[in-house]
């Protein structure tokens, strides 16, 4: 299987001072533990460490990312964000630009998502996105 963590676990996982368990962290610690392979898209990476304000933590957290396989946006993952983007405002779903985007990444790459994000169960009732 191949996987795509969300920007909100991700800084559950690594920029939070206390760790509360949660569903999605046991998931990443399974999947991590595990093995799988977990693809790691540009706008999450960004995402991640635009949110870190001292410098060493955003090496610290860069060099910990660093290891995972990038997942390069291209004219097509865009295309069919927007597309989605349009299915899903016709339903009555509203989502950021950004997970439309990332959706797109894991359905076109089949990826499985792990989120935290709700927005992400709306927008897998209209299309082919899987949900861990």
């Amino acid at each position: 299987m191949k996987y795509i963590v969300d920007t909100s676990v991700w800084s559950q996982a690594l920029r939070r001072n206390q760790h509360r368990e949660t569903e999605e962290l046991r998931k990443l610690t399974i999947l991590l533990r595990e093995g799988e392979r977990i693809f790691l898209p540009g706008v999450v990476l960004q995402e991640i460490l635009q949110g870190v304000r001292r410098t060493a933590q955003f090496h610290q957290v860069r060099d910990a990312l660093i290891y995972f396989p990038f997942l390069e946006t291209g004219r097509d993952d865009h295309l069919f964000a927007a597309e989605l983007f349009n299915v899903c405002r016709a339903k009555g779903v509203q989502a950021a630009t950004i997970d439309f985007l990332i959706a797109s990444l894991a359905i076109r790459n089949e990826c499985i998502l792990l989120t935290a994000d709700k927005d992400f169960t709306h927008i897998a009732k209209h299309c082919e996105l899987k949900l861990l």
